[in-house]
């Protein structure tokens, strides 16, 4: 017997490894989108709980809202994508940003 632990995927065939390999990775990508749901749940009840206390705290809230509603439009809706650009760019030069 040895101190050192088998490493069983190197014992399996090429067709299995890349098949555990997939089943890992997927398990992973899974884990990490359930998170991130879990996260934006968070912040969005927050959004909606805690008042803003101020104009710059109220356009964090718009600038959240504005990435959903853009994330949602198709790529050719160019007009759309450039009012919410230059929301945000009204947005950066009213509370001084540069």
């Amino acid at each position: 017997m040895t101190d050192h632990p088998v490493d069983l995927d190197k014992h399996r065939g090429m067709a299995a490894q890349k098949a555990t390999d997939l089943r890992r990775a997927l398990a992973e990508v899974e884990s990490n989108a359930r998170q991130l749901r879990e996260r934006e749940a968070d912040l969005e009840n927050r959004l909606m709980t805690v008042p803003a206390a101020s104009w710059s705290e109220a356009a964090v809230k718009a600038r959240y809202l504005l990435n959903l509603y853009a994330a949602s439009l198709p790529v050719e809706d160019s007009r759309h994508r450039a009012l919410v650009a230059a929301l945000f760019d009204d947005f950066a030069r009213l509370n001084g940003e540069s």
